[in-house]
């Protein structure tokens, strides 16, 4: 199902990359930054996480948790955190139920890989509603940050 602005973000519970349960529903108290990414240690994610990483305080200025979203196993995005020394958390979405209630998945990816998660974002306010919503088809492209940054900032 395509996930509309003003619509219920759907909950979910998936485990970061420190073996720990996150669920979407007790993020309440925070503005919510999720980013599915296809894959860990490739280039545009590496490029678009770093970003995050290097605007971090600007982020949590806005009371917003990010969580960057993958296919990758927890150990993958355990050592990938390590490596790019990211400051947010990194959720496994290895079984792709997650990608999928999301409507953000490709069937088929590059190498004939099936289910990697689409590059996207969704804004979800402290009430749980989806605020903003990019699903890029092109997994070369990184969302509109700017876009992203108006909404949160709006919200505060």
């Amino acid at each position: 199902m395509k996930i509309e602005i003003g619509q219920p973000a759907p909950d979910f519970t998936l485990y970061d990359s420190e073996k720990k349960q996150v669920t979407l529903s007790a993020q309440r108290d925070h503005n919510v930054l999720l980013l599915f990414f296809p894959l860990a240690f490739t280039s545009t994610c590496t490029k678009e996480l770093c970003s995050v990483r290097d605007n971090i305080a600007w982020y949590n200025n806005v009371d917003a948790k990010v969580f960057g979203i993958s296919v990758d196993a927890l150990h993958t995005l355990a050592k990938y955190k390590e490596d790019q020394q990211l400051n947010f958390t990194l959720l496994s979405d290895f079984n792709k139920d997650v990608s999928r209630l999301y409507d953000t998945i490709y069937e088929l990816f590059g190498y004939n890989m099936k289910g990697v998660s689409k590059r996207s974002a969704f804004v979800i306010d402290k009430q749980g509603i989806v605020r903003y919503a990019e699903v890029l088809e092109n997994a070369g492209e990184i969302p509109d940050f700017t876009a992203i940054q108006n909404v949160l900032t709006g919200l505060n």
